[in-house]
């Protein structure tokens, strides 16, 4: 299922979740501008290596903030166009709508906060592995997650293939994000005993898995706060 446009009307402009596309769109034009052996130092300097965290607890080898850094600047990382292109279109299909519920200030610490801790996430699954895992997709796991508690109703216009039948039906939100939130669980228990994921094909399960339920969590507090204070 290929989602294709969110049916809930929004009151503001996107400016955050442009911006953020814009700053993931540039920093990848940058790192496949690189030659390959730069690249791939770009790529293990940035992305997220639990083997440099492990270490770096232990006093060995790396500093804590060559090892911690990677938290943050994983999340403006790809692996190649079908990742970014993917990712990107995700966070402007469920972004928008967001970010205009939390407004863009609270929207882009949120973002940031989920993309942090999806990465601390996939770091205790793949402890002590040296294959770098990077991507804003466990930042936009933790958009979906709020997306489902502020718009479970809304409809996804989505594209369904089935064999070689393609065609366009609208599907709730707490169906689409449901069905694909048990598909991320499900292959992060398959991916349990195997070295992690990889610049180039791997996916990092557990990074969605804990985005997706960081999101959530925040969202729901925060609609705790929103209807508390509304009752005052």
């Amino acid at each position: 299922m290929i989602p294709l446009q969110d049916l809930t009307p929004r009151r503001s402009f996107p400016t955050v979740t442009l911006l953020l596309i814009l700053a993931n769109t540039v920093v990848f034009l940058y790192q496949f501008s690189l030659p390959p052996h730069a690249a791939d130092a770009f790529i293990m300097t940035y992305g997220v290596v639990p083997y440099k965290i492990q270490m770096a607890l232990a006093g060995r080898h790396y500093t804590l903030q060559q090892a911690l850094l990677p938290l943050f600047t994983c999340m403006f990382l790809h692996g190649g166009w079908l990742h970014i292109i993917g990712n990107m279109w995700f966070l402007w299909i469920f972004g928008a709508n967001v970010e205009d519920r939390m407004g863009p200030i609270a929207y882009l610490l949120f973002y940031l906060v989920c993309g942090i801790g999806s990465s601390v996430a996939q770091t205790l699954f793949s402890w002590g592995s040296h294959v770098p895992s990077l991507g804003a997709s466990g930042a936009i796991s933790g958009v979906l997650g709020a997306y489902i508690v502020f718009f479970p109703g809304s409809q996804i216009s989505t594209l369904i293939t089935l064999f070689i039948l393609w065609f366009r039906a609208r599907i709730p939100a707490l169906v689409f994000i449901g069905l694909w939130f048990v598909m991320q669980f499900l292959s992060g228990i398959g991916s349990l005993g195997t070295s992690g994921a990889s610049a180039s094909g791997g996916v990092a399960w557990w990074a969605h898995v804990g985005g997706f339920l960081l999101g959530m969590l925040i969202a729901f507090i925060m609609s705790l706060s929103t209807q508390s204070v509304a009752r005052a």
